[in-house]
């Protein structure tokens, strides 16, 4: 599986995760607990294989650097938000309102990662080379999985 493949495939995970959240209420303390803690693992292990190898690679290209440095930012504010998200109730009323700013950044994040961000990336890596960070971002993501068991 190519790098852009695997990155897709996480992204349409996450946002089924959080689209199943964000219908959730006060009231569903266990559902959003579960979905919330999933969701944390899920992305943790997403922004560390993109950090740690993707966006090292793809920054290495002149044209990409602005959109990888952006990228970076993009993780902080989530995982400030995610981080703020933590502190408060399940079932308090304003969790639901954290939620919705965490998931409009992830879902904006998305959106540009996979037109400009991807787009540069097959301008930049041949089909091999796509192929090959994959496999490395697989097996760190495997790796992380196992970790976090």
């Amino acid at each position: 599986m190519d790098a852009l493949e695997l990155l897709k495939d996480d992204h349409d995970a996450l946002k089924k995760l959080m689209e199943e959240l964000d219908g959730t209420t006060e009231r569903g303390v266990k559902t959003r607990e579960r979905l919330f803690a999933r969701i944390q693992t899920e992305l943790g292990v997403h922004e560390t294989i993109e950090e740690e190898i993707f966006y090292p690679a793809l920054k290495e290209h002149p044209k990409a650097k602005a959109i990888v440095l952006e990228g970076y930012e993009e993780h902080n504010v989530v995982d400030m938000v995610m981080e703020e998200i933590n502190g408060v109730a399940y079932d308090d009323e304003t969790w639901g309102a954290k939620f919705t700013v965490m998931k409009e950044n992830v879902e904006h994040h998305i959106e540009e990662e996979e037109s400009e961000m991807f787009e540069q990336a097959r301008q930049v890596f041949d089909s091999e080379e796509l192929t090959t960070l994959g496999e490395r971002m697989d097996a760190r993501k495997q790796e992380l999985l196992r970790n976090d068991e």
